[in-house]
């Protein structure tokens, strides 16, 4: 069940909180800003873990926090470019396998719910309405609500059906 929502991603109550990155991502940008301020650490094992594993995009990663805090990682752009400090572009194919591999995520590690925002569609990335298409087509027998911050607005609580 997928439910466009406003308000602010860091305070949703869903299970696990859902972002677009980049192989190394320096998490210096967006929602990963504000994930990397929240939670240091993830960032730090983040890195360690590509650096062990050597990602691809489509890759996924299920950061654990201290507590119940989960932050899954969906890789969908290739290496950051150091010369521009930034990620590269997100890729279409590799939004669509993370989301394949979102939907066997769900099931192997119980997630109950999913709050993520519109991935791969922030400045420079793939149209919304595009990756909306790829969303629906995804996650349409999904089970669970997935909520998908549509708007951000810092401070406000989203109305999460069911939560």
């Amino acid at each position: 069940m997928i439910y466009e929502v406003e308000g602010d991603i860091l305070m949703s109550r869903a299970d696990v909180i859902a972002q677009g990155v980049a192989v190394n991502d320096p998490m210096t940008r967006g929602l990963a800003r504000k994930l990397q301020d929240k939670f240091p650490s993830m960032r730090d094992q983040y890195l360690e873990w590509c650096e062990e594993t050597n990602p691809e995009p489509g890759d996924i990663w299920l950061w654990h926090g201290n507590g119940t805090t989960r932050v899954l990682n969906l890789i969908i752009g290739e290496a950051t470019d150091p010369e521009l400090g930034r990620a590269s572009r997100p890729d279409k194919i590799a939004v669509h396998r993370t989301f394949r591999k979102l939907n066997k995520l769900v099931a192997n590690e119980r997630i109950s719910s999913i709050a993520l925002p519109k991935i791969g569609s922030g400045a420079g990335g793939i149209d919304w309405l595009e990756v909306r298409d790829m969303m629906h087509s995804q996650f349409s027998e999904l089970l669970i609500p997935l909520f998908v911050y549509v708007t951000e607005l810092d401070g406000m609580l989203a109305s999460e059906p069911g939560m």
